[in-house]
């Protein structure tokens, strides 16, 4: 790779004929056919397994000709040298699929690669990489959606320059080879090209990117590094985002959305007295009373007029694979998690092959309740007490059963026919709750009463250590009481970090078996199974920000 050149001149702009800026035709928005740098950054940010061969690395990044008012941005590093890159390619390289469907080993330009698959074959004969493409194109790529100050956000390309005296002629030749057109513009700047579908939009860009780049603005670097910096690839959605999503969800609802839906609209049948009890025809809107909607505008509105932005960074370490959200949590944390989530399950035996734990704080169901029940417009005691439950004082009951949080473990050697079926014994699936034993034993008993006996079977428990172990097989039931020290051990401890924050955690062991027995007939899932060894994911919120962050390890 040659160093950056800056460029010449006054900026260069997409042409036709007579060097007159591209007019727009009618339709053109429909076609969004943008110049071939466009669709090289298209397929770059669009594609996961093109993501997942690169990684982002430091030095200039595509944020920097991108403006503040930028709403959504994923980037990604087209050919990228270093550890990284090698560790991706080598990791991947671990399943057959990917060796037989891409080939790319750790010496490969990844950015000839896709130049090739999206770009290739006759469609672009007269388009070489070495001599076209090669000489210009940077090494870093971003897509994004920018509010240019019209009804919709403007979808913008940006791709890094090494030449940018040459990107001119070399995104024409590929703009040619693909057929022309009357879309597509750019606007070159420094070391960067924003490709977008009019002169104007680019033009403005690029001017508001000058004055005011994404690379400094306030929210951008906030979430970026809650969400741990560079990866191979980043992405970004700003706060502004959430308003225009909320925009969009008012027009696309159905007229009736957050209001009452006419019976015969829900297609339903009303009893005549027939055979069957029921008419094969629609009611009509004086048979039934309107039903509540389902699903009212104004919390999910209200949800997205109060998004605080998020970032997410994925990367390769270490021979795994690793995913780290960062968003606002907004009033989340009032009703949410704790830490007693992860503190369970890192107390669960040794040879757990597969665990789910979670803590929730006080008053979580009494949330959930209010939550399910204001889209219905209904009064959440009356909700309670149209379930039927008898003996149970809800949501308190609840409440106490989870008190000082719940972990479900799955022991080596589960049987998934057995599992499927629920036969009994033979089952090792056991939760262990970890609040007071005596309050959970109170609600347990009562809980017992109502259940028929196939049901009240799971419920069978076991009390040991301060904690009650509830499932369906003694001997593995005994085990999760009694707990032991999987947080400890190394397979755990490569997929799960943090698991002492963490409010809930997820966990599973590849090689014991499990899901590999469920694929056993489907060869391409046994193929991408075959070489992970365990999955882990984290999820906690603090100081008002949601973190999820999920690993996979390879054998």
């Amino acid at each position: 790779m040659s160093s950056p050149v800056p460029p010449s001149g006054t900026p260069e702009y997409l042409e036709q004929g007579g060097g007159a800026p591209a007019p727009r035709s009618p339709g053109t928005r429909r076609r969004t056919a943008f110049v071939a740098g466009g669709v090289l950054a298209a397929a770059v940010v669009g594609g996961g397994a093109w993501a997942a061969m690169s990684f982002l690395a430091t030095g200039p990044q595509p944020a920097e000709a991108l403006p503040g008012s930028t709403l959504g941005y994923v980037s990604v590093d087209l050919d990228p040298g270093g550890a990284q890159k090698i560790e991706a390619l080598r990791t991947l390289r671990e399943f057959e699929a990917f060796r037989d469907e891409v080939g790319l080993d750790t010496d490969d330009d990844v950015r000839r690669w896709v130049f090739e698959e999206v770009l290739g074959g006759a469609a672009c004969e007269g388009v070489d990489f070495g001599d076209d493409v090669d000489p210009w194109l940077g090494d870093r790529a971003a897509a994004a959606a920018v509010d240019v100050g019209e009804e919709d956000p403007a979808a913008v390309f940006v791709l890094q320059l090494d030449d940018a005296d040459a990107a001119d002629d070399g995104l024409a030749a590929v703009k040619d080879c693909l057929g022309g057109g009357e879309d597509g513009a750019w606007h070159v700047a420094g070391d960067w090209a924003v490709v977008a579908e009019t002169q104007e939009i680019a033009d403005r860009v690029a001017e508001e990117a000058e004055d005011s780049p994404l690379s400094e603005d306030e929210d951008f670097t906030r979430w970026t590094g809650e969400a741990g910096g560079s990866g191979i690839a980043t992405a970004y959605a700003a706060p502004e985002a959430g308003r225009v999503l909320a925009d969009l969800a008012d027009e696309l609802s159905m007229p009736f959305l957050g209001g009452e839906v006419p019976a015969p609209a829900l297609g339903l049948s009303v009893p005549d007295g027939g055979s069957d009890g029921y008419s094969s025809e629609p009611p009509t809107e004086e048979d039934l009373p309107p039903l509540p909607a389902p699903g009212a505008t104004e919390e999910m509105t209200a949800a997205l007029e109060d998004f605080e932005g998020m970032a997410a960074t994925l990367r390769f370490d270490d021979g795994s694979l690793e995913l780290e959200v960062a968003a606002g949590a907004g009033g989340a944390d009032d009703v949410t998690t704790t830490d007693e989530g992860g503190a369970l399950v890192a107390d669960l035996p040794d040879d757990t092959v597969a665990a789910l734990g979670i803590g929730l704080a006080d008053g979580w169901a009494e949330g959930l309740l209010e939550q399910v029940a204001a889209p219905l417009g209904a009064d959440p005691d009356e909700l309670l007490a149209e379930l039927g439950v008898t003996g149970l004082e809800l949501p308190e009951d609840l409440e106490t059963l989870t008190s000082g949080g719940v972990a479900v473990a799955v022991g080596a050697g589960i049987d998934p026919e057995a599992f499927f079926t629920g036969e009994g014994g033979t089952v090792p699936v056991a939760a262990r709750l970890g609040g007071d034993v005596e309050a959970v034993e109170s609600v347990l008993d009562r809980l017992h009463g109502q259940l028929p006996p196939f049901l009240a079977g799971v419920l069978e428990r076991t009390v040991a250590d301060g904690a009650v172990a509830v499932g369906p097989d003694p001997a593995w039931r005994e085990q999760v009481a009694a707990g032991g020290d999987l947080g400890g051990s190394e397979r755990f401890r490569s997929v799960v970090t943090d698991v002492d924050e963490a409010g809930a955690v997820l966990y599973l062991d590849f090689d014991a078996g499990l899901l590999a027995d469920l694929a056993a007939d489907d060869e391409d899932v046994s193929g991408v199974l075959g070489p992970l060894a365990a999955l882990g994911a984290t999820s906690r919120i603090e100081d008002g920000v949601s973190r999820s962050t999920v690993r996979i390890s390879t054998d």
